[in-house]
């Protein structure tokens, strides 16, 4: 019997992957987005989440095996993204049908669990790295702390297994996403060499030179899958990334290469994209239409407050992933080609000449 998926925030970079690799392994898929993108043969429904009587309305006929939560909201607090965003979980899950079968349901949060939010980000007294999942939250409000919280209240309630899956930063392709470092960094690369400025690591003397890791969006996604089918992986928590470690200072150089640039030498100082971006929209416009790109909204494709936030750390990042490996989750991905995948994707997509 064909198993049914619901994917909550199908168009982003985590959801679309996730409905991809769903549709390859033969689920029926469902995609819930409040804009759905067209993806082959996922079935899109839309909906917002903030809105509780619209969104059962648009999930009244559905009773998913599987519910995969990959969306949220940025607000302009911590308090504002606690309400909104434990809100939408909330509204999804009372939305849904109760179960008439077993049902899994898991949700996507992030590092952020022992970074601390946006606000308190890398602040304070941080558990030692690398970060492994028995370690608690931090004494401090927590949006993703607030999403766990409604998943396990309705668990209870209604009887689901769940999961929750902590990547580090993620590669992958999606447009209008909120966090989306691989994108951002080509669009900085493609308007260096475009203006001839030199392709300076915008980041921290930490970040340039410690350890760290990132989460290839496929990689996650079959942590995902894996967890939803795998009965030793239910009403647990998972780091997720991609496998292997590198310096930014290795990595810089290689994405430099790719895109047929020099790395500025790196003197300790962080220059921000955020700052060296700001200017850049008619300049994106105009290459956008030189070479016929298929989006001419910088604001659409770079995240640069978000790729400022991750490169700017103080603090070495690193990542365990015994667990899940102990459990049989043996995914992994070379970082450098995650980068070059997407790099690849983009220009074939048109949306890096």
């Amino acid at each position: 019997m064909t198993k049914t998926a619901l994917v909550v925030g199908a168009s982003g970079i985590v959801g679309s992957a996730t409905a991809g690799l769903l549709v390859e392994q033969g689920w029926t898929v469902h995609g819930l987005a409040r804009r759905p993108t067209a993806q082959a043969d996922v079935h899109p429904i839309a909906a917002d989440l903030q809105d509780a009587e619209a969104t059962k309305t648009a999930l009244s006929a559905l009773d998913p095996d599987a519910v995969f939560i990959t969306t949220w909201l940025r607000q302009d607090s911590e308090a504002e993204n606690i309400r909104v965003n434990s809100a939408m979980v909330r509204n999804l899950l009372d939305g849904l049908l109760k179960p008439t079968r077993r049902r899994h349901v898991a949700l996507v949060t992030g590092l952020k669990h022992y970074l601390g939010p946006f606000e308190a980000y890398g602040q304070g007294k941080l558990p030692q790295t690398p970060f492994r999942e028995e370690q608690g939250r931090l004494d401090i409000e927590n949006f993703y702390y607030a999403q766990e919280d409604e998943v396990f209240a309705a668990a209870q309630r209604d009887g689901f297994t769940w999961s929750v899956h902590r990547p580090h930063t993620v590669i992958g392709k999606a447009v209008g996403n909120a966090m989306n470092m691989g994108t951002t960094l080509a669009v900085y690369a493609t308007l260096c060499r475009e203006v001839g400025r030199p392709f300076a690591f915008p980041g921290s003397a930490a970040q340039w030179s410690g350890l760290t890791d990132m989460t290839d969006a496929g990689q996650l996604a079959r942590q995902l899958l894996w967890a939803a089918e795998t009965e030793a992986a239910h009403d647990q928590a998972f780091n997720i990334v991609n496998g292997d470690v590198f310096r930014w200072q290795w990595m810089w150089s290689r994405i430099a290469e790719w895109f047929g640039l020099e790395a500025a030498p790196f003197d300790g100082t962080p220059q921000p994209l955020e700052r060296q971006m700001a200017g850049d929209a008619e300049t994106w416009r105009r290459i956008a239409e030189r070479e016929s790109l298929a989006e001419p909204d910088l604001a659409r494709l770079a995240s640069p407050w978000h790729t400022d936030a991750d490169l700017g750390r103080p603090i070495e990042v690193v990542t365990d992933m015994s667990k899940s490996r102990r459990l049989g989750f043996t995914g992994y991905q070379p970082t450098d080609d995650a980068f070059f995948a997407l790099f690849d994707r983009l220009r074939a997509d048109r949306l890096i000449p």
